[in-house]
């Protein structure tokens, strides 16, 4: 008999709120969210031991796939990596080019993330006004690099695409036009705005908390903890340009959203330094021979910190790619911050870490005895094996 009061609610792996199948199990009791239990594994690609049958060159094709809305970022700390592990010297130019696409495409996913936000809480209005201005961005991707969702602007040793001056005065255009969205997207935040009064103490999640659960990006600094790989360890040309690490202490939903909107500002102020300072030159080096070795790299992505390791064997090819993307350290702040909260408050909780499942995903169950995969959950293993035994 169940406990009166007490019921299980479960949402996926195919639900309409679910961009991407993923399995979320909550014990709700008299309202709230007592239990979380999140099953991953559903939309596994092999993409990690694609890598490995490809050259270090054509591996970037691959990471880019890892995620259709932050590929720049995969592409950049894949070949950030690669080239750290091979000894490859990007041309300073190359290495502004892709400072520039990386933050355009920040832009670009803060404000697709903002006008989800602005829907799920009832504001289409915000929605309409955030998904219209934001083609300007999309634009300007497309005008970059020629593509507006995989751009194939890195290669290990640079970039492929060179930034034209009729290129950066449209660029230093576009930023100049999409500033007062990013100050929009600040405004309706405030805790008397439309969208930000309905996410207010929403999904709290403390300083030390968001530390020990391993959290990372706008999900830390939303909850004061001042991190960015951008600043932190530069790379590309972040070292050359100056920009504040938006910090907000109230660690709830509108902190999180918060901080990406500030984070915009930043941005546009970020690609004016760049463009202004793009300095002449080639834009990408020579391969060099094979080495043995490995090295871990990182980068901030639009979610947060991501993480590449690279082992190498001497030929051309990877011997091992391992990648560790921000959703998959951000989903485990679900076990703090969906605790307590009503249903209702349940989808924006969720959404306020951006989460990316395909990115995610990297593994599946085969039983070795008939071939067949399946995915579990922890609660689906009760004497701690599949078969029970």
């Amino acid at each position: 008999m169940g406990v009166p009061g007490r019921e299980e609610v479960v949402i996926g792996p195919y639900h309409e709120y679910l961009l991407e199948p993923e399995r979320i199990k909550l014990v709700v009791e008299d309202g709230a969210v007592k239990e979380v239990d999140i099953t991953l594994g559903y939309c596994h690609r092999s993409i990690e031991k694609l890598m490995t049958t490809r050259t270090y060159k054509q591996a970037v094709f691959l990471s880019e796939r890892v995620c259709g809305i932050c590929s720049h970022a995969h592409t950049t700390a894949y070949c950030t990596t690669a080239e750290a592990l091979l000894g490859v010297e990007v041309p300073e130019r190359g290495l502004y080019i892709r400072t520039i696409v990386a933050e355009v495409e920040r832009l670009h996913s803060h404000f697709l993330w903002l006008a989800l936000l602005a829907h799920g809480v009832g504001e289409h209005e915000a929605f309409v006004h955030i998904m219209k201005e934001r083609e300007k961005v999309m634009d300007l991707l497309e005008l970059i690099s020629g593509n507006r969702v995989h751009y194939a602007v890195n290669t290990v040793g640079g970039v492929r695409r060179d930034i034209t001056p009729k290129v950066a005065e449209k660029t230093l255009e576009t930023m100049k036009e999409i500033r007062p969205l990013a100050q929009y997207c600040v405004d309706i935040l405030d805790e008397n705005g439309p969208v930000g009064k309905k996410v207010v103490g929403l999904g709290v999640m403390s300083y030390d908390e968001a530390i020990k659960l391993g959290a990372v990006g706008p999900t830390l600094r939303g909850s004061g903890v001042k991190s960015d790989v951008r600043a932190d360890d530069p790379y590309a040309a972040y070292g050359e340009l100056s920009f504040d690490v938006v910090v907000e202490k109230d660690g709830d939903v509108r902190a999180r959203a918060m901080v990406r909107a500030r984070e915009n500002l930043e941005s546009i102020s970020m690609i004016e330094q760049a463009v202004g300072a793009l300095p002449s030159g080639p834009i990408v080096a020579e391969m060099p021979e094979p080495v043995v070795g490995e090295f871990v790299g990182r980068g901030e992505a639009p979610r947060g910190e991501l993480v590449y390791y690279i082992r190498a064997n001497g030929t051309n090819r990877p011997e091992r790619v391992k990648i560790r993307t921000p959703t998959f350290a951000n989903v485990f702040t679900y076990t703090r911050t969906l605790l307590g909260a009503r249903l209702e408050h349940v989808r924006p909780i969720l959404e306020s870490i951006d989460p990316c499942y395909a990115c995610t995903d990297r593994l599946v169950l085969v039983d070795s005895r008939t071939g067949k995969e399946r995915v579990v959950s922890l609660s689906d293993l009760p004497y701690g094996t599949v078969d029970g035994g």
